[in-house]
């Protein structure tokens, strides 16, 4: 199966959710590089670990959105070199010259029809699209199978689980009900991309990734969006 994994930038900085935490990436590492062996895998990190572009007062936002976008650089690209030290082949790519390999579709498609991990970074490389947005278009261009939307919850929940001991999750839902109810499962965008060309979204816990397989049939919690 060839599969997108949208992974918060968040949880890339360990218990703080800020900055770079190695313990945290070595962990990542270990974790993609077992699934790697029974899955095609790309990868879209966020960046709000370092910067989240339209919640920065005082600057443009077509500035801000180009600063997250280089956040999302520095993540994917360290996250390739923990990927590689592990004993993975990964490639970060990005539409961001200079910084990594320059992002090809035909390239990005055969590299992960030969087992390497793609990091895609820069989100779409234009501002005003998040990388919820990034990670829909680039799932579709690669023809990735779904989806897995990974953070720090373990599902999509009726209201915020962090502010509602009572919010009831989703085994599943539709992206119509999502968008009707803004339950805030993606962007927008991203939601009627993936819901105009037919692309299922999983959306789980970051924590829980050891249990991918579980996530992916649904036997591990999660929610799945089609």
């Amino acid at each position: 199966m060839r599969v997108l994994l949208k992974l918060s930038g968040e949880v890339l900085g360990g218990a703080h959710g800020t900055g770079l935490d190695a313990s945290t990436l070595t962990h990542f590492a270990t974790i993609l590089g077992k699934i790697s062996q029974k899955h095609e895998l790309a990868i879209v990190t966020g960046g709000g670990n370092i910067m989240r572009g339209k919640m920065t007062k005082g600057l443009d936002r077509s500035k801000a959105d180009q600063i997250g976008m280089m956040a999302t650089c520095i993540n994917c690209m360290t996250l390739e070199q923990y990927l590689i030290a592990n004993g993975s082949s990964a490639c970060a790519m990005s539409s961001v010259p200079s910084l990594a390999r320059h992002y090809d579709i035909w390239e990005a498609r055969k590299l992960l029809s030969e087992k390497t991990i793609i990091l895609i970074a820069g989100g779409t490389s234009n501002p005003y699209f998040t990388t919820d947005s990034a990670a829909a278009l680039r799932a579709l261009e690669l023809k990735c199978d779904v989806l897995v939307k990974a953070t720090k919850v373990d599902g999509v929940y009726d209201s915020d689980p962090a502010k509602n001991a009572n919010a009831k999750r989703f085994d599943k839902i539709t992206f119509d009900e999502a968008i009707n109810r803004n339950l805030g499962v993606m962007d927008l965008t991203a939601m009627i991309l993936c819901k105009e060309n037919g692309l299922k979204v999983r959306v789980c816990a970051a924590d829980k990734l050891s249990a991918f397989e579980g996530i992916l049939n649904g036997s591990a919690r999660s929610t799945l969006v089609e």
